[in-house]
């Protein structure tokens, strides 16, 4: 799968984390990264 990532995504692990929604978007994120790493998703 072709994957395309907003730059303002790769500051999710560094923004406010005690709020639920910028948590939930930064596992995602985390989530995505490890499947690129893995090799079962790719960047654009």
């Amino acid at each position: 799968m072709l994957i395309y990532l907003d730059n303002c995504c790769f500051n999710c692990p560094f923004d406010d984390q005690s709020q639920l929604k910028i948590r939930l978007e930064t596992e995602a994120k985390l989530d995505i990264q490890e499947k690129v790493k893995l090799g079962e998703f790719s960047l654009c």
